[in-house]
């Protein structure tokens, strides 16, 4: 008799950890690891165990909202103390790591002034050398070039610190991913795997493949008592079958904040994939099970958790053919290559995009845009806006795009036309630079200069010169943060006075008193471009 065959359930939860904490791609390059371990991670601990209700008070202050605080309302005390002793002892070397960047920097800013840097080497604390490479920029700036590839090879990249926690999700409810270490408890069930284990796209095929138990198991090295949990998570019951799109023209839906599904019946492509799982919430959503059963092209516009989300990406990776993203310029702290990353976390036929490059595909082309803004003025290579061609329609998926200097799109409008349909972000208030960029600073900023530097997208005055610069036909503001499932990693909550609202409504009356077709989306959204015709919702 044969062994029954099981499916994964659709509501269940994956967070992929590193050392407890949410990973995201600060926690997969060495260099920035180990600055979030020495600089973020143990920080929040330690004042966790001093003030635990401090924490908890502040959790429920919807102003604290993303701020460096966990979540356990005060409780769970000792399980975080040892989770902190825990990484002093076996991260010593991380923290070494980190404190070893901080004394070089401070070592050029006091000796490196315009003349050769080779005296240096000698000084270079033993953590780095060999590992870095002293530079100065055009102006006789000093900084510190980290030898990536190097690095993946080193004891600062240890794949044993990754592994899965896999649990049931009914609600939107999730402890904010940044600050708050998840916690060993009887209904998570934790693979002690790397994120390039073969056995994880194994386990995520069995969302519409069913395998046996013993197969799944013995691939994930499970225990008996991890198999009695794991089978909680399993079910005989199929999903409904994907399909791929077959019909006429082009169709663009919408699966919440940045993510958009484009496909026509030749090629389909996935922007910045971040999704939600099944269950019944009360908000309308599309789910994994909404994609097609292979995804030709997933498009990266930048590198922020919200962007770049592992947590979907590890359950897609056996369905992506390719992935473009853009170039980082490598070898600093704040913008580590994204595809060498990627690629030491097990995918494959990635593609970096330049700036107006274009790569061909089926019945059309993906174009790279450049945009400004949205990372606090640091010096940022690996952020672009990707301008689809299908169908005869032009699609420009610009993201976070901040339209601090107008003549970017002026200079553009020329090169790639006019913009049948544009997708632009407006979350125009943003975070501090130290939201995220904090932890790889060896120097302490000025509050009113962290504030003024911060993660914003372009407010009414910027968005609608954007409108108005490619003369698009369609603008669609989206990339906000705001559905319920995404909070846990944006941070955001709106009100109806609240900035990104009130600036993004009156982009859409002015675009929809001008007959520019206008709307701010949530939830879903479903367009559909056929030849000669506008859209359809």
């Amino acid at each position: 008799m044969s062994e029954p065959t099981f499916y994964l359930r659709q509501n269940v939860k994956v967070e992929p950890l590193f050392n407890q904490w949410y990973a995201w791609a600060q926690l997969i390059a060495p260099a920035s690891a180990a600055m979030n371990i020495a600089n973020l991670h143990l920080k929040i601990m330690k004042s966790y165990v001093a003030a635990p209700q401090v924490h908890a008070n502040a959790v429920k202050n919807p102003k604290m909202l993303g701020g460096p605080f966990i979540d356990y309302d005060g409780g769970r005390v000792e399980e975080i103390r040892e989770l902190m002793e825990q990484t002093a002892t076996k991260q010593v070397h991380m923290i070494r790591f980190a404190d070893a960047v901080k004394e070089l920097d401070e070592l050029l800013q006091r000796e490196a002034k315009g003349y050769s840097l080779e005296p240096l080497y000698p000084a270079v604390p033993p953590e780095l050398r060999g590992y870095v490479e002293l530079v100065y920029d055009l102006n006789n700036h000093p900084s510190i070039k980290f030898i990536e590839g190097l690095l993946y090879h080193s004891p600062y990249y240890d794949p044993s610190l990754q592994s899965l926690a896999l649990s049931l999700i009914d609600s939107d409810d999730r402890a904010f991913s940044l600050s708050t270490p998840r916690l060993r408890d009887e209904k998570t069930l934790h693979l002690k795997i790397p994120f390039c284990h073969k056995g994880i796209d194994e386990l995520f095929r069995m969302k519409t493949e069913p395998k046996t138990l013993g197969y799944i198991s013995e691939l994930l090295g499970l225990t008996p008592d991890d198999q009695e949990l794991f089978t909680t998570f399993l079910t005989e019951e199929p999903p409904p079958q994907s399909r791929r799109y077959d019909g006429e023209g082009v169709r663009v839906r919408y699966f919440g904040h940045a993510t958009v599904l484009v496909e026509t019946r030749d090629v389909s492509l996935l922007l910045d994939p971040v999704l939600s799982y099944k269950y019944e919430n009360g908000i309308d959503r599309y789910t994994y099970l909404d994609l097609p059963e292979s995804i030709d092209y997933v498009l990266i516009t930048h590198a922020h958790q919200d962007h770049i989300m592992f947590e979907t990406l590890l359950q897609l990776r056996h369905k992506i053919k390719n992935i473009v993203l853009p170039r980082s310029k490598g070898g600093c702290l704040e913008d580590p290559s994204i595809k060498m990353l990627l690629q030491q976390i097990g995918f494959k036929n990635i593609l970096e995009l330049e700036d107006l490059e274009v790569i061909e595909i089926p019945g059309g082309s993906i174009t790279g845009v450049p945009f400004m803004g949205e990372h606090a003025d640091c010096n940022i290579a690996s952020k672009i806006a990707h301008l689809v061609r299908l169908g005869g329609k032009s699609f420009l998926y610009a993201a976070d795009s901040n339209n601090i200097e107008p003549m970017l799109y002026d200079r553009l409008a020329p090169i790639i036309g006019d913009v049948d349909v544009l997708f632009l972000g407006m979350e125009c208030d943003g975070a501090p630079m130290s939201w995220l960029l904090g932890p790889l600073m060896t120097m302490r900023i000025d509050r009113k200069m962290d504030q003024s530097r911060r993660f914003s997208g372009s407010d009414y005055e910027r968005g609608i010169g954007i409108v108005n610069q490619l003369n698009a036909k369609e603008v669609y503001v989206y990339a906000m943060g705001q559905e319920p499932w995404l909070t846990y990693v944006s941070s955001v909550k709106y009100a109806d006075d609240s900035n990104p609202i009130v600036a993004s409504n009156k982009l859409i009356e002015d675009c929809c008193g001008r007959s520019i077709i206008a709307d701010r989306l949530y939830g879903t959204k479903e367009l559909v471009y056929c030849p000669a015709t506008q859209a359809s919702a």
